[in-house]
């Protein structure tokens, strides 16, 4: 299983760099604030850049072992990959973080940083970090590394974060400033005990307004296997991602109704109970798609990329586990009758196998089929066969074409059936 999910990222990042020219992340960070692993939210990581191609591929994260790998740099593009192929060889075979992030030294201008809830983080290669550490007592040391390895060791409070200017930057130079104060505040927020994902947020939010390294890329939970994936990277080739200090979105706070931009603009108020939208940054929706907590549902849906199917899909699967609980029957019977009404088109019905639901982490993944044929709809379950459907509709064409030959050659027909009556 695992050479299998490997072989698949392999091949995802060999695809890429044949397509573009990649881009690598300039901002990478991996925050640890529960190292024992218990806390849902308490480890989090993800990258951002100023420029384009911020694909998946820079915040790569295995669900099975619970780590990740962000990755960066100013040097060629096949050495990364090289670079990033083996880290995620070494963390599958059991290396621990600082000895998987070192094979980046192997590779020239490449930088790989990786990190797990209970192993710690560690960057490699080339990159201008601070690692900071918060005491149990308080305390925070932000130390300023440069080249070669840095790591937070295991069992430690603490994050990594490296952040360098791209070129064409509006905001270059930057980056050293940004690097610094960006550090101390993580570390105040580990000490104030905040959870790794919503000090990812704030850390996003500080880098992209105040050091211009500002569109996605994304963020990964280490601990529940939550990520942001495509959801602020670009839709298009050789283009930038989405930037994490606009706004995303609107929302109703009392329904959780929601409609992103530029379908917002002419939203301020909820269609159905009439109440203000609030308006969501990218920031913050990132914090909210991997945050855990009491009150949200986070849905994927998998196998269709027809517009506007996720979405939809996430009010479905939200309301029902709201009515009925996490119950994968409920739920594929509320999404089916979404399908029947037409809100959802151009896939087909689903069952409750279809439906994965982890309930630890209130997170429900929609695994549907599209429909052959270009079909906007599933066939209706009749019960007629349809060699008998097939039958009568020939039995109606030839009606059909019978009335169109009287339309047309009624003239005639009449003069015949006239004369024949003389």
């Amino acid at each position: 299983m695992i050479k299998k999910h490997l072989l698949k990222t392999t091949v995802l990042l060999v695809t890429l760099l044949m397509l573009i020219n990649t881009s690598a992340a300039t901002f990478n960070i991996i925050i640890i604030t529960d190292p024992t692993g218990k806390d849902p939210n308490g480890a989090a990581g993800g990258s951002m850049s100023f420029a384009d191609n911020m694909f998946p591929s820079t915040f790569i994260m295995s669900k099975e072992k619970k780590f990740t790998v962000l990755s960066g740099g100013a040097g060629n593009e096949t050495p990364r990959l090289a670079a990033v192929v083996e880290t995620i060889k070494r963390l599958n075979n059991g290396a621990t973080p600082s000895e998987a992030a070192s094979a980046a030294s192997n590779y020239g201008g490449i930088r790989v940083m990786a990190g797990s809830p209970t192993g710690g983080a560690a960057v490699g290669g080339f990159f201008q970090a601070y690692v900071v550490t918060v005491a149990g007592d308080g305390t925070i040391t932000a130390t300023p590394a440069s080249g070669g390895l840095a790591t937070l060791p295991p069992g430690q409070k603490g994050a990594i974060l490296h952040l360098l200017n791209t070129n064409g930057n509006p905001q270059y130079g930057t980056a050293e400033t940004v690097r610094r104060e960006t550090a101390i505040m993580v570390g105040k927020m580990i000490r104030d005990g905040y959870p790794a994902t919503e000090i990812l947020g704030a850390a996003f939010e500080n880098v992209a307004k105040n050091a211009g390294e500002k569109y996605g890329g994304g963020g990964n939970n280490l601990v529940s296997s939550l990520t942001t994936g495509d959801m602020f990277t670009p839709s298009k080739l050789n283009t930038t991602g989405f930037p994490m200090d606009d706004p995303y979105s609107k929302e109703c706070l009392k329904c959780t109704w929601s409609v992103s931009y530029p379908s917002a603009e002419n939203y301020q108020t909820c269609p159905y109970d009439g109440s203000t939208l609030k308006t969501i940054y990218a920031y913050e929706l990132l914090v909210k798609t991997i945050t855990v907590n009491s009150n949200s549902t986070s849905v994927y849906t998998y196998g269709t990329d027809s517009a506007g199917i996720s979405g939809t899909t996430k009010e479905i699967v939200q309301y029902s586990v709201k009515q009925n609980g996490y119950n994968t029957v409920t739920i594929a019977n509320a999404i089916n009758k979404a399908i029947d009404n037409s809100y959802l088109i151009g896939v087909n019905y689903v069952e409750p196998k279809d439906i994965n639901v982890v309930e630890s982490t209130r997170s429900v993944g929609v695994y549907y089929k599209p429909l052959p044929d270009l079909r906007s709809s599933p066939p209706w379950d009749l019960p007629i066969s349809s060699s008998i459907l097939d039958i009568v509709g020939s039995i109606q064409t030839a009606i059909g074409l019978i009335l169109i030959i009287l339309v047309l050659f009624r003239s005639k027909l009449f003069d015949s059936f006239l004369k024949k009556r003389r």
